[in-house]
């Protein structure tokens, strides 16, 4: 079956959608993009994605071309009209395409372009790795500085989850200063004596929406949480870790640079959190 796919107003079968050769993200990655999960034919923390866009287009002064019921009619649209149970909607903004390539940016009534896509992944919630877990690398972090605006700069986290591939590994975690940054696509954590750490927010990492969701049903929980960085050598003496992306969710880690944390399985605070998390985001779907 050929996906519909939604590119600047149109919804328009994939072999026959197009977008300029001068458009500014083929050019400059200039723009950015949001991923929203679909669970049971319903959107996950549909919101907090559509904030965090706004959020980002702000920081790069794109307009944001679409109101929140907009983009949540042309989302619900993608998932029926492509019969997504479970998956992920991908969007993309850009600051359009000005008719040449030019470092400077066009002329503000530049209309910006817009794609919408949808990826059909059956038992999403069921992803086997949430049993078995997860091994990680480290590498050194050398993307620019704004990581907290979502970009479709991903070069070097894709090279990054490479160097982890031919390692061996599932991913990488990124290293600045001695310290863990993030993961190449997801929000990086450990757990010791029950507390979970993770690197507090800043222009250095993503503001996850994930993230923000899984610490606070973590503090209604009552876990203790501890919002600062961490080093590899703690992360290695972690008795948990996790990651998390509103793909994996929480994903146990139980392996970082080939030293095994705790028994070397997911342990239970961390089934504890996807299982919460997993619970609450299905009932607040839409």
């Amino acid at each position: 079956m050929t996906r519909t796919v939604y590119v600047n107003g149109e919804y328009l079968p994939e072999d026959q959608a197009k977008v300029s050769i001068f458009d500014r993200a083929f050019l400059m990655a200039d723009g950015v993009y949001e991923v929203t999960s679909v669970l049971g034919g319903k959107l996950i923390d549909f919101d907090g994605h559509v904030a965090r866009l706004q959020r980002s287009l702000d920081a790069l002064e794109i307009r944001n071309p679409l109101d929140r019921d907009a983009w949540l009619e042309i989302h619900r649209h993608l998932v029926s009209e492509n019969g997504i149970e479970d998956g992920m909607v991908y969007l993309q903004v850009t600051r359009g395409a000005p008719g040449d390539r030019d470092f400077a940016f066009p002329p503000e009534d530049t209309p910006p372009t817009v794609v919408l896509f949808t990826q059909n992944k059956p038992g999403l919630a069921d992803n086997p790795a949430a049993k078995t877990g997860i091994k990680v690398i480290s590498v050194e972090d050398q993307r620019w500085a704004r990581r907290d605006i979502k970009t479709v700069q991903l070069l070097y986290p894709s090279m990054a989850k490479m160097m982890a591939k031919k390692a061996g590994c599932d991913d990488a975690w990124l290293v600045e200063d001695g310290a863990v940054t993030e993961g190449t696509s997801n929000n990086a954590y450990i757990i010791k004596g029950g507390k979970i750490i993770t690197r507090q927010l800043s222009s250095d990492i993503l503001h996850g929406i994930t993230r923000a969701a899984v610490l606070r049903f973590a503090r209604e929980a009552q876990m203790e949480v501890e919002e600062r960085a961490f080093t590899i050598a703690e992360a290695q003496a972690a008795d948990e870790a996790f990651v998390t992306s509103a793909s994996a969710f929480v994903m146990p880690v139980i392996e970082v640079d080939g030293v095994a944390l705790g028994k070397g399985t997911p342990g239970p605070v961390v089934a504890r959190l996807r299982e919460i998390y997993l619970e609450e985001m299905r009932k607040a779907a839409i």
